[in-house]
């Protein structure tokens, strides 16, 4: 792996972990639900080898960056405030901006929060979809009627926190595991909501190590949310009808930046929208350059499959204008 140099920055009013690789044109790689900056480790490699200056923060709320306790502090206009103020603090006018899960959702609406700023899109696993009619909770607790819904679990605080953060190592094993291309997560919807959590509706994972994630990879996953807990990762999701208010006026305005979307085949996330989950996103993204589904992977695409990602990536990067 390329040398990646680490520093805490002062943005938008908390403090954040960034691991840094390469010069060159600027990318911004943002994670989702649970990861950490190290869920890029194969990007940052392959990107900076390649003549980029890549930046994988740890997200507001994970790892060494600050996790304020309050819901509030989690939607969009902080969270977006968060990648303006990332590209202020390093000198930065305008970048590639990447994301994936959470960081997806929060990448999509940048254009609109922070127009000027951002160069074009590579968006990994979350298409962009219509705006819902009703608030993101109320859909969350029909799913729970229906069959365990993690959505709907996280919303009470302090629940799947306790749960979470009592049992880091076998919640992380099992959720990397169903979630991937062993594409085990819809177990989780034989269950009903009421007398379970989390770890009682996942399916038991094979011992690692797996052939995408080795022990000591999986060891550092542990380490830092043993030490940190999930309540930050968590309140992206309790924020989602704060930030489902804030996008009134601009969730449907279209992307127009140049985008590439890259999923797993196998990717739960794809399922759950349908037959095809991309025909909304063509009508919603008239920037969309490429769309790239790979085989074999799941929701965790840019670890399962990095070759495959960092070749669609540097493709993509590759187009862009000087």
């Amino acid at each position: 792996m390329a040398e990646v140099t680490h520093r805490i920055l002062s943005v938008n009013g908390i403090e954040m972990h960034v691991a840094e690789c390469g010069e060159g044109r600027p990318v911004v790689l943002c994670h989702g639900f649970p990861g950490l900056w190290f869920s890029w480790r194969h990007q940052l490699d392959a990107l900076s080898a390649a003549g980029y200056r890549v930046i994988a923060p740890d997200m507001r709320g994970y790892g060494r960056t600050s996790a304020p306790p309050e819901v509030a502090a989690y939607d969009r206009a902080n969270t977006a405030a968060d990648m303006v103020g990332l590209l202020d603090s390093l000198g930065i006018e305008q970048a590639v901006f990447a994301g994936h899960d959470f960081g997806a959702h929060l990448v999509w609406d940048l254009p609109a929060w922070a127009p000027g700023r951002v160069t074009a899109l590579m968006q990994l696993s979350v298409p962009r979809t219509p705006r819902l009619p009703v608030q993101p909770s109320v859909g969350f607790r029909y799913l729970a009627s229906q069959h365990f819904a993690h959505v709907h679990y996280f919303q009470e605080p302090g629940v799947a926190d306790r749960e979470l953060g009592d049992h880091p190592r076998e919640f992380l094993a099992k959720l990397f595991h169903a979630l991937s291309g062993a594409n085990r997560y819809l177990d989780c919807w034989e269950f009903p909501s009421d007398g379970n959590g989390y770890l009682d509706v996942l399916p038991e994972p094979p011992a690692l190590p797996w052939n995408w994630l080795d022990e000591d990879e999986f060891g550092y996953y542990v380490a830092e949310f043993e030490r940190t807990g999930f309540t930050g990762g968590l309140n992206w999701y309790r924020a989602e009808d704060a930030v489902w208010a804030q996008n009134e006026a601009v969730h449907e305005r279209p992307v127009e930046v140049p985008v590439t979307f890259i999923a797993g085949a196998k990717d739960p996330v794809l399922e759950m929208m349908g037959r095809d989950p991309f025909a909304a996103m063509r009508k919603l993204v008239p920037g969309l350059v490429s769309t790239h589904v790979i085989p074999g992977a799941g929701h965790f695409v840019q670890m399962e499959k990095p070759a495959e990602v960092n070749a669609a990536m540097l493709e993509f990067l590759g187009g862009l204008p000087v």
